[in-house]
């Protein structure tokens, strides 16, 4: 049983984009700022949903060798853990942009960024 809530777990931290990246005040690399402007693709000051997806996702991309979309067992490093999902992933990291769009505008500056969840 306490094996199950370990595989559970680890697949949630897996979905859970608070461990993809350190988002919480204090704990950035460096500045808020500076932390805006290595996801800010576009040069725009601001955090759109596609570039807070793509920088986030790049971890579970690294980690599915096949490119299918889905890390598996082999591909996860507890072993029997079960398979995640990129579109479940995504999923995850949209509902978490927008927790985080505080003022509803669809992007995310640095001050967004660097708020407690």
């Amino acid at each position: 049983m306490a094996s199950h809530r370990r595989i559970r777990s680890l697949r949630a931290l897996f979905l859970a984009p608070a461990l993809a990246t350190p988002l919480v005040a204090g704990s950035l690399p460096g500045s808020p700022e500076e932390y805006l402007a290595r996801m800010d693709v576009d040069g725009d000051g601001v955090i759109g949903l596609a570039e807070y997806r793509d920088y986030l996702s790049r971890g579970f991309r690294r980690m599915d060798l096949d490119g299918n979309g889905v890390l598996e067992a082999a591909e996860l490093p507890v072993p029997g853990a079960r398979a995640v999902l990129l579109r479940d992933h995504l999923d995850a990291l949209e509902r978490s942009f927008r927790r985080m769009d505080r003022n509803g505008d669809g992007v995310l500056d640095a001050k967004e960024l660097a708020a407690p969840p």
